[in-house]
């Protein structure tokens, strides 16, 4: 599933992030071309925002492998709406269905990434893509720094997150019921008592969202690992 109904206003380029241009496609097609690329991936459920009118123009909007629904106001809600189409798609099968959740700001994402974060998060516990903090981290007060944080334990969160269709849908319904808002589906499996796999991601799956990300995200790109 890839969540795509944000509007990226950081960007300040007055349109949405996933639909700016970026090495002859569009960010967003970069971000869904892993999961069409891995054969053992069912279908891609793509979230987009009300009114977006901007994906019927791309060249994927017809494939036969993407579902598209209607995101919601916040993350959350924009997730479940998501999840629904995945367990209306599955409900004929026996074994537990699993789910990749990713965001389209993500566009240099790897085929092999993916099947790591497989490999290693397939159970009930799930997992996410993440990196090691290696910068010093301040906590500050009014751009003051007021004290230097332990960062032995601390991991960037990246995406995909993957983790058992039922569970994560139950997890983000608990939290919608609480008045919580989860950072990403990583937090709200926390929440629920789960204990989520950290897979050791690339700095190249950066998340665009400021201008100057979109040359980086080209250098990552253009090298041939990339190339697809």
């Amino acid at each position: 599933m890839i969540a795509s109904a944000g509007g990226g206003a950081r960007m300040g380029l007055g349109k949405p992030k996933q639909y700016l241009p970026l090495c002859g496609r569009t960010l967003l097609e970069w971000s869904l071309a892993p999961f069409l690329d891995a054969g053992w991936i069912d279908g891609v459920v793509l979230v987009l925002a009300r009114g977006d009118a901007e994906f019927a123009r791309l060249p994927l909007a017809g494939h036969p492998r993407i579902g598209v629904v209607t995101g919601g106001a916040s993350r959350t809600e924009s997730v479940l709406a998501g999840l629904r189409a995945v367990a209306e798609r599955s409900r004929a099968l026996d074994a537990p269905v699993y789910v990749l959740v990713h965001d389209a700001a993500r566009p240099c994402l790897t085929v092999e990434d993916v099947e790591a974060l497989r490999d290693e998060a397939s159970d009930e516990n799930g997992g996410l893509l993440a990196l090691p903090v290696v910068d010093a981290l301040k906590q500050g007060e009014r751009e003051r720094a007021e004290r230097t944080l332990e960062r032995g334990e601390l991991w960037r969160a990246q995406s995909p997150q993957l983790f058992r269709l039922d569970l994560l849908r139950a997890a983000l319904e608990q939290a919608q019921a609480r008045g919580l808002a989860p950072e990403d589906e990583s937090a709200a499996m926390e929440q629920a008592g789960r204990r989520p796999r950290l897979v050791r991601g690339r700095e190249s799956n950066l998340k665009v969202t400021y201008p100057e990300d979109l040359p980086l995200a080209e250098f990552w790109l253009s090298r041939r690992q990339y190339a697809r």
